[in-house]
């Protein structure tokens, strides 16, 4: 990877957000947050937190590639982040960020600190609170409506009125910002969006109610528009809380970088040194237990490495001069020298970041189903409520009051109680029926996607396997030998040295107190035992002998105790127990499946042969296999990809949906769409056909909310609605769909179906035919 020269912007925080709460921070010079890629081009980095569908992605890329001097613009929703590449001066900077802030987007110089996730949870609170303010407004108003409906005396109606306004205008005030300025910043700029025929209705009602109080008329609105709010802010809030449970990986990710490393100069001074201060050619020093912080090639010392975070591999791989390492990777044993190669921005971590960055972009393209939906709502509202207002001013002879009354009345019909909730309430609903299941749910979207799938790739270590290394064959080894090399075993970190130390424990064997245990990195342990050295570690260290199997198991430990024959330990990765039950179950429900790994080919042919798996691949990159699932993508297939540790990361993001096991890696949780406890792998069956029923039951209600309007809809056009009738007819559509996504709980036991016995003929009691989706 080229190492282009780049200055670096200004220190500090990024300025604050413009007093008007949208646009530019007045006085912001975006130049000086500019940096130079190459001579002639510009680069910027901003930040939108107004940001939230493929919608908002289009808009901004759109507008930007449109201008002469821009040469790219890209959009990370997870991050927030715009990028933008253009030919010509820095000065451009300000034009540029203009151009963003001219859609109507909030925007400021990008703060990695700032993208974590502080304007979530900003928006969360303020969600939050307008529900429940708009909650109490609309119970203490409807109480006075219940009077008013009861036939109250002409000035008990209107005292009535007077406080029922008083309750409900601060209130609508308040709980209506966020419908306000997203509508007002649409405006701005000459679009229309949801929120604006939803201000329309709520500000018409309150307007109409206001004068009507005013007049002393007998019909007031201020429960409509309250309650209309109330409805519309527990779908903003439910449809918010699930799209903030999608966290980016690039967080997870961003926190193995390394922020230092301990340089040794020529004359051997150590000196722990920034990581944008280290140069290639500079030789760094690696600590056992720490993490490398750059790329480069080992110049001294000896070690074993935890490359589980790369490769996928159980095992450590000893590392020696002239063996090539990476940053993010784990030093074990021994001390290491390696000379930098690549640090910061150019390292193999960095260059999985840049994949993970394109594959959740491409992920934020998909278009979910009521970002389709709502496309249409604005345009359609606004045209058949003016149509009614024009109508009926024609047809009363230019009575604006009963054509207004009328058009008020539409808007608040077609408010987009039920549609806002059709998804996100059944978002909620799976989200707890597959967490009785053993799968948290991060992503909303991704239920969508999941029911989509039509091919599944499987990553083999961690994944397939539990990634702990287990002894073939325990109950041969001789109880006295185990216990020696237990008592060698219980002095070192290596997974292999543990896995002798917990069957020891599990057979409650005492381990023999062996002295003076030292170990030797990348070879083995030595000690001492009643006066005899023994030795534990690799044959050709212990005894000349091949170190690897045939049949393509992990390494094996060798016991020699200094007279007679070797004790051997061989090891293989644990398989998940119904791994083999899942793999035959996906493919009887006709989905393809393929094993992508980064281990041995030995060990992944293998696998294969005893899973049934006729395509896989072994001693593959992360970059092989980010490349691989997206161009699977691209052919028209929507991958499932299953997977556990960094090395799975891109290939996670670039699936059409992704699934990863409570034991992956951190960065492999965060990048997938879906988490499953425990040491089973059937739950992958069980959020497949959770996602296929929460896909229908989201049809179903998108079909009542229509249905809802096809009825209500022209009975409000006539007259027969009042803005009262239109608003307890809205709550009642919103009612009946939340009890449609209720049904999603009925018939679904707390533990998955699948997870039961395999029935005669290899299927399984309840499992769900993929017709179903």
């Amino acid at each position: 990877m080229a190492c282009h020269a780049r200055t670096s912007p200004p220190a500090g925080p990024a300025p604050p957000n413009g007093p008007d709460g949208t646009g530019t921070q007045p006085g912001t010079d975006y130049a000086a947050y500019a940096s130079t890629e190459r001579a002639g081009h510009g680069h910027l980095d901003l930040m939108a937190p107004d940001i939230h569908c493929a919608g908002c992605i289009k808009r901004i890329e759109t507008a930007l590639n449109a201008h002469p001097a821009v040469t790219a613009a890209r959009v990370n929703m997870s991050t927030k982040r715009v990028a933008v590449d253009w030919c010509g001066d820095l000065a451009l900077a300000d034009e540029i960020a203009g151009t963003v802030a001219a859609l109507g987007f909030d925007i400021r110089p990008f703060d990695g600190d700032r993208a974590s996730g502080a304007q979530d949870a900003a928006r969360s609170r303020e969600l939050l609170l307008a529900l429940a303010v708009a909650g109490f407004a609309a119970g203490n108003v409807m109480l006075l409506s219940v009077s008013i409906w009861s036939g109250a005396p002409d000035a008990t109606r209107a005292m009535f009125h007077w406080l029922s306004a008083l309750i409900a205008l601060p209130a609508v005030g308040y709980a209506g910002r966020p419908f306000f300025r997203s509508a007002w910043a649409a405006l701005k700029v000459r679009s229309l969006n949801m929120d604006v025929p939803i201000s329309l209705a709520v500000l018409l009602a309150c307007a109409m109610s206001l004068y009507e109080t005013v007049n002393l008329g007998e019909e007031a609105y201020f429960d409509a528009a309250v309650m209309l709010l109330f409805f519309l802010l527990v779908g903003r809030y439910l449809d918010h809380l699930m799209r903030t449970r999608a966290h980016s990986a690039l967080h997870a990710l961003l926190s193995l970088t390394a922020k230092s490393a301990t340089v040794v100069s020529d004359d051997a001074v150590r000196t722990r040194t920034p990581i944008d201060d280290i140069e290639a050619g500079m030789v760094v020093a690696v600590a056992p237990d720490e993490c490398l912080p750059v790329d480069g090639i080992v110049c001294g010392g000896t070690s074993d490495v935890d490359l589980s975070m790369m490769t996928g591999e159980s095992v450590p791989r000893t590392v020696e001069r002239g063996d090539m390492v990476h940053e993010g990777t784990m030093n074990l044993t021994g001390e290491l020298l390696v000379q930098v190669s690549a640090s910061g921005a150019t390292t193999l971590l960095a260059d999985i970041i840049s994949m993970m960055e394109a594959a959740e972009k491409s992920k934020a393209r998909y278009v979910r189903l009521a970002d389709m939906a709502a496309r249409v709502y604005a345009p359609l509202v606004h045209g058949i409520a003016a149509l009614t207002f024009l109508g009926w001013l024609w047809a009363s002879g230019g009575d604006w009051h009963f054509a207004a009354f009328t058009a008020v009345a539409v808007l608040i019909i077609t408010c987009p109680c039920a549609l806002g909730l059709a998804v996100p309430v059944v978002q909620i609903v799976a989200s707890g029926v597959l967490f009785r299941g053993g799968v948290l749910l991060k992503d909303g979207a991704a239920l969508e996607r999941l029911a989509e799938i039509d091919t599944v790739v499987l990553d083999k270590t961690g994944t397939l396997t539990l990634g702990r290394p287990r002894l073939v064959s325990p109950a041969v080894i001789d109880v006295d030998q185990l216990a020696l090399a237990a008592g060698l075993s219980r002095h070192s970190n290596h997974p292999l040295s543990r896995a002798i130390t917990a069957l020891a424990a599990q057979r409650n064997i005492t381990p023999h107190n062996v002295v003076a245990v030292t170990e030797q990195p990348g070879l083995g342990l030595s000690g001492t035992y009643d006066g005899m050295q023994v030795f534990l570690g690799r044959r050709d260290w212990c005894a000349p002998a091949a170190v690897e199997d045939d049949d393509g198991r992990q390494l094996e430990l060798c016991l020699q105790t200094g007279h007679g024959a070797p004790q051997m330990f061989r090891f293989e990765d644990e398989l998940r127990t119904d791994a083999p039950f899942v793999v035959s179950e996906l493919k009887r429900r006709g989905f393809p499946v393929e094993m992508l790994s980064g281990d041995r080919p030995k060990a992944v042919a293998r696998l294969a042969r005893k899973l049934g798996i006729a395509e896989y691949r072994a001693q593959w990159t992360p970059e092989a296999k980010a490349h691989y699932v997206a161009s699977l993508n691209s052919s028209g297939k929507h991958v499932l990809m299953v997977g556990d540790g960094l090395n799975d990361a891109p290939a996670l993001a670039a699936g059409h949906a992704s699934i990863a096991p409570s034991s992956a890696t951190d960065a492999g949780r965060t990048a997938a769409d879906f988490v499953f406890l425990g040491d089973r792998l059937q739950p992958v069956l069980f959020a497949h056909r959770i996602a296929c029923r929460a896909r229908r039951l989201v049809m179903q209600n998108f079909a009542l909310a229509a249905g809802y309007n096809l009825i209500a809809v022209p009975l409000a056009i006539l007259g027969y609605a009042s803005p009262l009738v239109a608003a307890i007819a809205m709550s009642v559509s919103s009612l009946i769909v939340t009890g449609n996504a209720l049904r999603l709980r009925l018939n679904t036991p707390r533990q998955h179906p699948d997870a039961v016995a395999t029935a005669p003929g290899g299927k399984a009691a309840g499992s769900d035919e993929r017709s179903a989706a």
